[in-house]
Order: C-alpha cells, then sequence, then structure tokens
C-alpha cells in the first residue's frame, strides 16, 4: 500500500471514528429524535456528505453508535461482575461503581426514546444488553444461595431485575432531583436488604 492510499485510509477511519463518537455522545445528551446530522456533523467536525460516505444515513450511524455504547457498558458491567469477592461484594461494587449518575444511563435513556423502541433493528442491542446484565446478576445471586450467602428464598432472576430496575430508577430520580442524593440512597436500601445474614444469624 502506498503513502498516500494509507493516509486516506487512515483519514477516513478517523472521520469514522469521530462520526460515531459524536453521535454516542449526542444520543446520550439528546435522544434520537433531538440529534440531527447537522448537529452530528457539526460535532465531529465532518464536512457535508461524510455521513453518507461511511454510512447508509442516520440511523445507520446511530444503530453502529448504540451498537459500541451497549457493548461499552456490557463490558464495564461484566467486568465488575466477574471480579474478585464474593457474590454479593460483586453486586455491590457493580451498585457502586463509579457513574456520570446525572447525565443517566447512556443505555437507559434510549428506552425512553420512542424511535428507538419502535426499530427492532436499534433496540436490540439495548434488549440485548439489559438481558446479559440481568442473566448475569441472577447468576450470581444463585451462587450466592448455593455457597450460603444469600437465603434459599431468593430468586435470582427476580433479584436480578430488581437491581437493575434499582439503578435505571435511581439515575431518574437523580436526574429529577438534579443530585445523585436519590441514586445513592437507592443503592444503599437495595445492598442493606441483600446483604448475608451473619453466620450466627438465626
Amino acid at each position: 500500500m502506498s503513502t498516500s492510499e494509507s493516509t486516506s485510509e487512515n483519514s477516513s477511519q478517523s472521520t469514522s471514528e469521530r462520526l460515531i463518537e459524536s453521535t454516542r455522545e449526542l444520543l446520550w445528551e439528546r435522544g434520537y429524535v433531538g440529534t440531527s446530522p447537522k448537529a452530528i456533523l457539526e460535532r465531529a467536525g465532518a464536512g457535508q456528505g461524510s455521513m453518507y460516505h461511511h454510512f447508509k444515513g442516520k440511523p445507520d450511524l446511530a444503530l453502529a453508535a448504540i451498537r459500541r455504547t451497549a457493548d461499552e457498558m456490557r463490558t464495564t458491567a461484566e467486568t465488575v461482575l466477574n471480579g474478585p469477592g464474593t457474590p454479593y461484594e460483586r453486586i455491590r461494587a457493580y451498585l457502586t461503581r463509579e457513574r456520570d449518575v446525572l447525565r443517566g444511563c447512556p443505555v437507559g435513556r434510549l428506552t425512553m426514546d420512542p424511535e428507538v423502541i419502535a426499530s427492532d433493528e436499534l433496540r436490540e442491542p439495548v434488549d440485548d444488553t439489559i438481558d446479559r446484565i440481568r442473566e448475569q446478576l441472577a447468576h450470581l445471586v444463585e451462587e450466592g444461595k448455593e455457597r450460603g450467602e444469600f437465603g434459599p428464598e431468593l430468586d435470582g432472576e427476580a433479584i436480578a431485575a430488581t437491581v437493575v430496575a434499582t439503578v435505571q430508577g435511581g439515575y431518574v430520580l437523580a436526574r429529577a432531583a438534579g443530585s445523585p442524593t436519590a441514586f445513592d440512597a437507592a443503592v444503599r436500601g437495595l445492598l442493606s436488604l441483600l446483604a448475608p445474614r451473619s453466620a450466627d444469624s438465626p
């Protein structure tokens, strides 16, 4: 490959990357409806026609951005949930990991966007990510039950759904109040309910 061809390819990749990253940011800030092609191009510093050179249009670019955001969220969650510690400690680490609470969840916010929900293709990576995290949480609860850390009456799938609902609902409450206090309180409350009994408890 010649130097000019290599430079052209790198430039092309750079423009494509800027478009995807700019779309990710705008979707988080404004949602799908509020993210216009013009805003994407301005944020990316890309020229007119760049979007259609690299992507079929806004839906195609949005799908690439949503998939990347979903993959990133899933990877972050799996790193914590597969990390060291007991099942309870890993669930606690997931709930208390550092988050930009007032910005909301970049994936969760997409579930409130009517155009994303109306599109099977755009919704699929969102649904898949939430399902994967819920499945992993349910597995941890069942593992904790086997180890005697959690009571046998706990239902793994129900607890996993509660954990996800607490996180997503906590984002909404925090954004409404303009403070992360509500998110932190919800997390503390759930952790106190899940806290393992001591060995000498009846």
